[in-house]
């Protein structure tokens, strides 16, 4: 079959791409921009791809055309495809109906932590030999791809509460229909396609509708608004996760801490110990993340003690706290927080690790719900665990963000410019024994390469000081 995908360059999209290649399919595609990492990715995979929407790429005429949630009406081909009648279909659509027929599903869901918990669930179970399939928003470091078929019945996927298609406003993750279901947490998000919480939950809802009698659902203990939308039907068993100490006593799963930046954590099962955990990774949410997939393992048959075995040797994600490099004495982080609540627990697991060393926070608002302004209430606070933030005011972001300067927990400046950020990072770190020790860029997408920009800036300047030296 000749599938032709719409929006191909999107992580879900270039993923699906990459397994409808594997099943024997034809693969072409088209986006509005075609660029590194995902076009090298699916280059490499044989997919032919075409930048822009010329209709021109509907001859010859594809068997099924695969739209992704990006395009809308008015788009060039989408309008030639309605024209004319080609079969179509949306992504997760797509998955269901050509992939996860007679898979074991286990979907990961939430709020914040899908890509993480979903790369931890798939190590796990391909650490314990059971060639796991996947797809996952991002790239697991454990793996060289962000997608694969897999050698076995089970399916992890990155189950996103994000709409299908302009022609299916469902969720994606309504499609999937798990056995088992990971529900990470809830919090208001999206505001470009849901307008409150209550909207969220029922999609939740819709997909908690779907999970079968024999599989499992797994959330954090004392998450009001899962417990609300689980409260309105729930036809499976429920196991609960959290922190010692933190939660309620019957809590299924616990870790217990022995670092409290969240490095190392003892991991117990109805109050019996499976074993501790010693990692490179840090933060709370981190920690929650491992019990999540600890758990969903332990429903295909995987015991705990070698999950834990399995999180001791998890490599983490690109973009997710990823250290890019050091220079001087201070580290550059890449990471993909996008959420009030996401920075907070990022930004906090980061300080619990170095003490008392200067980090400097450098946060692009680049989603959606961030443009519109809807977190500018809590999104200030969620840097206190820094000891200074830069704002960066991207073109299109239609509020001032002049009010998070005021606001703000610690010294916070506001900048429009790449060159006036770069100065002002280079700035906080060349303060003698106040110098900044961390710099946390924050965006979800490219920030304009600024990342690259400050680490060659840093090394011009630790050149240029030996030279003088």
């Amino acid at each position: 079959m000749h599938i032709h995908i719409l929006g191909i360059c999107g992580t879900f999209m270039g993923s699906l791409a990459q397994l409808a290649k594997s099943l024997g399919h034809r693969v072409t595609g088209s986006d509005a921009n075609v660029y590194p990492p995902m076009s090298t990715q699916l280059q490499a995979a044989g997919i032919d791809l075409i930048e822009g929407f010329d209709v021109a790429q509907l001859k010859p005429q594809p068997d099924l055309v695969v739209i992704g949630n990006a395009m809308s009406r008015g788009n060039p081909v989408v309008e030639e495809v309605l024209d004319r009648g080609l079969a179509y279909t949306s992504g997760p659509q797509w998955l269901c109906d050509y992939l996860l027929q007679d898979k074991w599903v286990l979907a990961v869901s939430g709020t914040h932590g899908k890509t993480t918990t979903a790369s931890m669930l798939t190590w796990v179970l391909e650490f314990a030999d059971m060639e796991p399939g996947y797809l996952i928003g991002g790239v697991p470091k454990n793996f060289d791809t962000s997608a694969r078929l897999g050698g076995s019945p089970f399916f992890v996927v990155e189950a996103d509460e994000y709409d299908s298609a302009f022609f299916d406003k469902r969720s994606k993750f309504v499609h999937y229909r798990p056995r088992t279901l990971i529900i990470n947490n809830m919090e208001y998000d999206h505001a470009d396609i849901f307008p409150d919480l209550a909207a969220i939950q029922t999609q939740f809802h819709h997909v908690v509708r779907t999970v079968p009698g024999n599989g499992l659902v797994v959330c954090p203990q004392g998450d009001k608004a899962i417990a609300a939308t689980l409260e309105r039907g729930c036809w499976t068993p429920q196991e609960t996760l959290g922190i010692e100490g933190q939660c309620a006593q019957d809590t299924t799963w616990q870790a217990r801490l022995s670092s409290d930046d969240g490095s190392g954590f003892e991991i117990l099962h109805r109050g019996q110990s499976a074993g501790e955990v010693s990692w490179g990774h840090t933060g709370l949410h981190n920690v929650c993340n491992a019990l999540a997939a600890v758990a969903a393992a332990r429903n295909v048959g995987v015991i705990p003690e070698l999950s834990v075995q399995a999180l001791c040797a998890f490599e983490g994600v690109k973009r997710r706290m990823e250290c890019l490099g050091s220079v001087g004495g201070i580290k550059v982080y890449d990471d993909f927080a996008h959420h009030p609540t996401a920075i907070a627990t990022t930004l906090e697991g980061l300080r619990a690790k170095v003490g008392e060393e200067p980090i400097l926070a450098l946060i692009e608002p680049r989603s959606n719900t961030m443009r519109m302004g809807i977190h500018r209430e809590t999104l200030a606070q969620s840097t206190a665990a820094a000891d200074q933030v830069i704002w960066y005011q991207p073109p299109g972001v239609n509020w001032d963000l002049g009010y998070l300067q005021e606001q703000s927990p610690v010294p916070a400046q506001v900048l429009g410019d790449m060159e006036q950020l770069l100065s002002a990072c280079l700035g906080s770190s060349d303060r003698g024994s106040e110098s900044v020790a961390h710099i946390v860029i924050m965006s979800n997408g490219g920030f304009g390469g600024v990342h690259q920009k400050l680490l060659q800036a840093l090394r011009s300047r630790a050149d240029k000081g030996a030279h003088h030296g």
